[in-house]
């Protein structure tokens, strides 16, 4: 589905990716790894084209979207969620996940601001679909709150619900574990596999080894800005280098 080819970037003297290329496919988990500074979010920031990488190129379906802006790239269907929880404080949570429907709303400035019949209705579908999403992901008791109201573990799952409300291909996830306690770890490797069992496809870095072992069908570790190596989740386990690298033995 993506094809990642020769990713490299520098931040002046700094190599933070050299020369990284795999494939994710399409229907599969795929975890990316490896410790900080290995040059994970880089490569998410990347893909979902906040930088514009120093030399590569990324494919989607054999198209090449490299250096297409975040906006591009979610009318393409990719999205992406944030290691540090970015929501819409004052809104609502329903309003929250109205905003990733609006990215494919065909209302202009003059429809919205006379509140035109055709307006109306397209904010009634927006609205209807965004409770589903919120229903899809576990809160749909929790619409009507303010998202800065909300306990960490739930924002979480607003901000994917948020994303996955613009239907897309494929979802990113920076850190999704982070910050969250062990029944909340359960409930997102639950989630996770609900989303691809939707027909997206999931790409995730995470330092929770459990939850990458337990959900993801292909593994990518990076070290010091290259791969390591890639794999199942058994191969990724088996690997001496791997191993020795981040497991702390050997």
């Amino acid at each position: 589905m993506l094809e990642i080819q020769a990713i490299t970037q520098l931040f002046g003297g700094l190599t933070a990716l050299c020369d990284v290329s795999f494939t994710i496919r399409q229907g599969d988990i795929t975890g990316v790894i490896g410790p900080n500074g290995a040059g994970k979010t880089t490569l998410f920031n990347i893909i979902s084209g906040i930088y514009r990488q120093t030399s590569g190129r990324i494919l989607l379906q054999g198209k090449d979207i490299t250096g297409l802006p975040p906006e591009r790239l979610a009318r393409l269907g990719i999205v992406r969620t944030f290691q540090n929880i970015e929501l819409f404080g004052q809104m609502s949570v329903l309003d929250n996940v109205k905003v990733g429907l609006h990215t494919k709303s065909h209302s202009g400035l003059f429809s919205c601001s006379f509140k035109l019949p055709w307006h109306l209705v397209e904010e009634r579908r927006i609205a209807e679909s965004a409770r589903r999403w919120l229903d899809f992901c576990g809160i749909p008791d929790l619409a009507d709150q303010r998202a800065d109201s909300l306990p960490f573990g739930k924002g979480r799952l607003l901000e994917i619900a948020r994303a996955l409300a613009s239907e897309p291909g494929i979802i990113f996830m920076d850190e999704p574990a982070a910050g969250l306690n062990s029944r909340e770890t359960q409930d997102l490797a639950s989630l996770i596999r609900k989303i691809r069992d939707a027909g997206i496809t999931v790409v995730l870095v995470e330092h929770d080894m459990e939850l990458v072992m337990d959900v993801c069908d292909r593994i990518l570790v990076l070290s010091l800005g290259e791969k390591l190596a890639e794999g199942t989740p058994r191969e990724i386990q088996e690997n001496t280098s791997v191993i020795a690298a981040y497991l702390g033995e050997g």
